[in-house]
């Protein structure tokens, strides 16, 4: 009683199945293996920490200049 036999879950499966459909299903599938794929890829990406840093190295320069010449009289 405390665990579900095969048969419960086929049984669970048809009944999913009647009520989603297969073509629901398969887009669900498809989402879910499309949102992993980006998932993965974004875990993998080129950007190490040196190269963040000079990223915001850089936006703090142009801020820096921008205020600089937003300051000077006109």
């Amino acid at each position: 009683m405390g665990s579900f036999s095969i048969w419960h879950w086929l049984i669970v499966l048809v009944v999913v199945l009647l009520v989603f459909g297969t073509k629901r299903l398969r887009g669900a599938g498809r989402d879910l293996g499309e949102a992993v794929k980006g998932f993965k890829k974004g875990m993998h990406d080129d950007d190490t920490p040196e190269r963040l840093d000079d990223r915001t190295k850089d936006a703090a320069d142009q801020a820096e200049r921008a205020r600089r010449d937003d300051n000077v009289p006109r």
